[in-house]
């Protein structure tokens, strides 16, 4: 299932700019357009926690 574009129109970086996030549906990641901060999406569910956030770049951990 994918994210309902209504809740992608209204998310933003949790950091103190705010930007609009680009939303990956195969790598299930959020990324922001300002930053580069990359957001995981589990279970269909945006975590968008800035203690969690990946940096560009970031390897990811094999699941």
């Amino acid at each position: 299932m994918a994210l309902d574009q209504q809740l992608l129109d209204i998310l933003a970086c949790p950091d103190t700019h705010h930007a609009p996030l680009d939303y990956d549906a195969d790598a299930q990641t959020l990324t922001c357009t300002e930053c580069g901060l990359i957001f995981e999406v589990r279970d269909d569910i945006p975590i968008l926690l800035l203690d969690e956030a990946r940096k560009p770049g970031t390897a990811t951990e094999a699941s």
